[in-house]
């Protein structure tokens, strides 16, 4: 009867996502309970106050862990006025503490400390930001795993909720740019509620995310609008002697809402854009380094004004 639940649980994921609106130790579970790759906490069209986005909240090797990583994100924008308007550059840069600890045998904490220096061009030259961005807390609690059913699979549900608290700096000149999202924070508390399954068996294995995020008003009266991620990824996880590897290959989407301004619609700040991703991390005793590499399949950002170009971001974690 679980395993039925479980089914309609993913099944009701997928549909609303179409509708664009700890273990350690020794325990037997642990390597399954690894492959945590939560896909929110991004902040609108570029990942303003880019927590973690789409390129995840966890290591794929280590269970408890604190590491550095460094992800960037290009993009090119144009107001649009014309046929001919010109296509401006756009970099996002982060480089971000986050560490995964686990406060009791079903529940972890994830926090993410991020640092922005972000560049673009605009018509009368080039603009650099660059600040301390919005910290990220999210709890995980593991509400279902099996070890073996009848058909050698292993199934895991995990359910939970965070808080990205505004410690970046918003500038409300910024937010009335072609790309609002040119900021390294919000100015906003915002909310995070976040589903996670993996099914695997063997050395094989699919992961789905599904999260939420909802965003406040800030006391700049803006409002970004909420945003939906969602995502699934194929692993395999290859292990010889002290060395260990986990390839992934997957997809990975996010529906953004319209801004608020004064409580007002600000038109054409809400889109979509669906990403195909392809990464691998390496692991040796209490060392791993990993690399995430993301291409645009399909995308309408900003009506038409926003164009994402490329994500990739590398990491080094040490085990605790």
């Amino acid at each position: 009867m679980k395993k039925y639940i479980i089914i309609l649980l993913i099944a009701s994921q997928f549909a609303n996502a179409t509708e664009k609106d700890s273990i350690s130790g020794t325990n037997p579970f642990k390597e399954y309970y690894n492959y945590v790759l939560p896909a929110m906490a991004k902040c609108d069209a570029c990942g303003c106050s880019a927590s973690g986005g789409s390129m995840g909240f966890a290591s794929m090797l280590n269970t408890n862990f604190i590491g550095i990583r460094y992800f960037n994100q290009h993009y090119k924008s144009s107001d649009g006025l014309y046929s001919n308007s010109p296509w401006y550059n756009e970099d996002f840069n982060t480089v971000q503490v986050w560490a995964r600890i686990p406060v009791y045998k079903n529940i972890q904490i994830s926090a993410l400390f991020p640092y922005h220096f972000h560049s673009r061009e605009t018509a009368t030259g080039n603009q650099d930001i660059s600040g301390i961005g919005d910290i990220t807390v999210l709890a995980m609690y593991r509400l279902y795993q099996t070890h073996k059913d009848s058909t050698f699979l292993v199934h895991t549900l995990q359910v939970g909720g965070g808080v990205k608290m505004p410690t970046g700096k918003f500038d409300e000149a910024n937010a009335g740019a072609v790309n609002p999202s040119f900021q390294v924070g919000t100015g906003s508390w915002d909310y995070l509620l976040a589903t996670e399954y993996i099914v695997k068996r063997k050395r094989f294995g699919l992961n789905t995310m599904l999260s939420y995020t909802i965003k406040t008003e800030n006391n700049k009266q803006y409002q970004f609008g909420n945003q939906f991620n969602y995502s699934g990824t194929f692993f395999y996880l290859y292990e010889k002697k002290k060395l260990s590897m986990a390839p992934q290959l997957g997809l990975a989407g996010e529906v953004y809402g319209s801004n608020h301004q004064y409580s007002e619609v600000v038109r054409k700040t809400s889109g979509d854009i669906l990403f195909g991703k392809l990464g691998f991390e390496i692991g040796k005793k209490k060392f791993s380094v990993g690399a995430n590499a993301m291409l645009p399949i399909n995308q309408n950002l900003a009506s038409g004004r926003v164009e994402a170009k490329y994500r990739w971001s590398v990491n080094l974690n040490y085990s605790l």
